[in-house]
This record gives C-alpha cells, sequence and structure tokens, in this order.
C-alpha cells in the first residue's frame, strides 16, 4: 500500500493533471485519405476529446490516462498502433504525423521505437517526453523513478530508426531532470502554448528545441 502511495505521489509530479478520461471506443472512425493524416496523444489526465492540441486534426488518442506508469503507456501504445495501421491499410500512400504532450509523448516515442521498421512515410512531434534523451541537457524527468512508474515509460532513450522526430523541452523538470523539481507544475503547464498547434510542425522535422534554442539530433 504504502508503494503505491509513492508512486502515485510521483506519477503526479511527473505529468500534468488535465480533465476526464473517456474510453478508446470513442475516438472517431478511420479518416479520408487526402493530405496528412495527424494523430495526437494527451498527457495525464486529458481525454480524447480534450487534450490540448489543435489545428488540422484527423484522429486523437483515448487510453487511459488517469496513473501515468508503464501499464498506461502500454495500453496508449497499442491504441496509437491500431489507429495509425487502420488508417495505413486504408490509405497506404497517406503521411502519418503524429504528436504527443508528456505521457502522450512517452506514448509516441515508444511507439517510434518499436515500429519504425515496419511503418514508413511517418514523422512524430514529442513534446515534454518524459522518456526524452539528451544532449543537450539531461535526461527526461521520468529516468529517477524508473522503479516506480516501470516499463515502458521508464528509461531514456532516442531509438528513432530514420523517422524524423522533433523534440521540445523548455525549463520543465518532466522532460529535464536537470531544471529541477521545481519547475513542475509551471513550466509544464505553461511554457509549449504555440507547441499544441499541430499545423505549426512539418511532416519532415529532425530536430530538438530545448529551452529555447534549436539543436540537431
Amino acid at each position: 500500500m504504502r508503494l503505491r502511495r509513492i508512486a502515485a505521489v510521483v506519477a503526479a509530479l511527473l505529468m500534468a493533471a488535465g480533465l476526464s478520461v473517456q474510453p478508446a471506443s470513442a475516438a472517431r472512425a478511420t479518416a479520408p485519405c487526402e493530405g496528412t493524416y495527424t494523430i495526437v496523444v494527451g498527457g495525464t489526465g486529458s481525454s480524447w476529446n480534450n487534450d490540448g492540441f489543435y489545428g488540422n486534426i484527423q484522429q486523437h488518442v483515448g487510453y487511459p490516462t488517469q496513473i501515468p506508469n508503464g501499464a498506461s503507456a502500454r495500453a496508449g501504445v497499442n491504441e496509437l498502433n491500431r489507429l495509425v495501421r487502420e488508417q495505413r491499410a486504408a490509405c497506404p500512400y497517406q503521411h502519418v504525423k503524429m504528436g504527443g504532450y508528456s505521457l502522450g509523448a512517452a506514448v509516441v516515442h515508444i511507439w517510434v521505437t518499436e515500429n519504425w521498421q515496419t511503418f514508413d512515410n511517418v514523422n512524430a512531434i514529442l513534446i515534454a517526453d518524459p522518456k526524452r534523451q539528451g544532449p543537450p541537457g539531461a535526461n527526461g524527468g521520468a529516468v529517477p523513478f524508473g522503479g516506480i512508474v516501470g516499463a515502458p515509460l521508464a528509461g531514456a532513450d532516442r531509438f528513432f530508426g530514420n523517422i524524423p522526430v522533433k523534440s521540445i523541452c523548455h525549463w520543465d523538470y518532466v522532460c529535464d531532470e536537470s531544471a529541477g523539481i521545481w519547475t513542475y507544475p509551471n513550466n509544464h503547464v505553461k511554457n509549449y502554448p504555440a507547441d499544441f498547434n499541430m499545423d505549426h510542425h512539418n511532416d519532415s522535422a529532425n530536430e530538438q528545441w530545448y529551452n529555447g534554442a534549436w539543436y540537431p539530433w
């Protein structure tokens, strides 16, 4: 019981809190094949229809976001994988752009790591990714608590293969433990206003934005 209580406290420190969760079954059906298929994954506490993302988005991913741990991340990865592969089966030549914030960024990160060898014509946008690995800066905020949050959320890496990935982290403990825990939750919640606009990110961005500065991978 004590360990579960500690895990809950740590989880709250790692991710932003949000709104109630809706089941994944509420997600929309396959989108049209024209243009880019943009799919997004919200952070802890978000719901499929209220995750903060905006712009020309065809799909919001619903998954259990109440507690940020390995099980919730795995459920998100599985649902993301189902949706993008259903869309690809219907529209084999369509580009897929996926974005995630906080726990959702970890979901997208894990999906890329696990699927880059079998899925092409895709790019990813990671906002405040707790699995972020530097340089520049220190590793993601999930690293110190890896034994509690569990795999696949725990740990940091850059196993993206040949998929273009844009990673964004600004003075935020969740994606940069060197920022200090006192930067949570203010910076984690407020430092990415324009980044939630998926139209702001192109389909081939392969770069890092760290504390307001651009860096190559």
